[in-house]
């Protein structure tokens, strides 16, 4: 009975967009609708969690790895081959039937426009900051932008935080700022940019929930109008700061490996999409809230293992202290939610 009443609600999806360097607002605008998630597209609950799961940890690895191998000289271009398979991603699947969503349309893609740019500025700097940041620093901190997003919602919409919201904000906030403090944990310019990550993040969260009140998409159509805006807008940014000139004319980024990686990215970010919609499917919203929170354990603990980051005992501890309060946090909107339900009766 439990989990035919949470399919009722809203689809939380801040972690999905925290996994390609954002988070997303549990009310923003992704309402599950039949055209979103076809019956051909139903998997059981405990395959369901663990592609959801295997598409966020391998965003973040996925992405910090392109960082590590190649720089960040062309991270404009990086976001732009990753929107455009993506783009490719949304076409096939809507031409095989997986999926609806309206095609390209002017006057609409002009009233979506302010969205992308905010998405354009979080899939940036969530690069930018993997760039400069080791993943479990970068992890912690994307807990960072639901503090952004309550704040905004406060003096925006009016939006109210209960005081066990109010705790695990002070507890990921403690720990992040502790774990940054750590000798060699963080640079300046890492933490200038995860900042402006978790600001843009907001930005596009706030953003859209009062877009999607005039704008009327699919699910699958934000992601296609999202992405093919995105290579709009940054392809050329890519020219005039000689990224695509540099890409052209050097070797080293004219491999298999520079090929498979960006590829797989755009493919991640696009299904990650279904995982999400098959995650709270098969299970509700309040075990896909807990996924999203377990998912940072896996990716800090890969992220270090596989990056040799140097991190000492007491940041790991800290960095320990912020993902409990992102635990709380999943807490505080799983009691949120399901007082909502009872106030409504369902």
């Amino acid at each position: 009975m439990e989990k035919s009443q949470e399919k009722k609600t809203l689809l939380p999806t801040y972690q999905e967009a925290s996994d390609r360097g954002d988070d997303k607002d549990a009310n923003s605008s992704s309402q599950r609708t039949s055209s979103d998630n076809p019956p051909s597209l139903s998997l059981g609950p405990v395959n369901s969690c663990l592609l959801y799961s295997l598409c966020s940890v391998s965003m973040v690895l996925t992405n910090k790895s392109l960082a590590s191998s190649y720089g960040n000289d062309l991270s404009v271009l990086l976001v732009v081959f990753q929107s455009i398979f993506a783009v490719g991603c949304c076409e096939v699947a809507r031409t095989r039937g997986y999926i609806i969503y309206p095609p390209f349309e002017r006057s609409l893609a002009k009233r979506w426009l302010p969205v992308n740019i905010f998405f354009s500025l979080m899939l940036f700097t969530g690069m930018m900051a993997l760039a400069h940041s080791s993943v479990p620093i970068v992890t912690i901190f994307k807990n960072i932008a639901n503090i952004f997003i309550a704040a905004g919602d406060k003096y925006f919409f009016n939006g109210t935080a209960d005081g066990l919201t109010k705790l695990a904000f002070a507890v990921m906030l403690l720990g992040a700022l502790m774990a940054s403090g750590g000798e060699g944990a963080v640079t300046v310019k890492g933490l200038c940019w995860m900042l402006m990550n978790c600001m843009s993040t907001a930005g596009y969260v706030l953003y859209m929930k009062h877009a999607t009140r005039t704008v009327k998409l699919p699910r699958f159509g934000m992601v296609y109008y999202n992405n093919i805006l995105t290579t709009i807008l940054l392809l050329p940014v890519t020219i005039v700061n000689g990224e695509l000139y540099a890409f052209y004319n050097s070797n080293i980024f004219h491999t298999l490996d520079y090929f498979l990686k960006n590829c797989w990215a755009g493919f991640v970010g696009f299904f990650l999409n279904f995982a999400s919609l098959n995650c709270v499917s098969a299970t509700g919203p309040t075990t896909y809230a807990i996924i999203g929170s377990v998912n940072k354990i896996p990716t800090a603990i890969l992220g270090w293992a596989l990056f040799n980051t140097e991190i000492d005992a007491k940041t790991w501890f800290f960095i320990g202290v912020s993902m409990t309060g992102g635990f709380i946090y999943s807490a505080a909107k799983i009691r949120q939610q399901r007082a909502n339900e009872k106030g409504r009766g369902i």
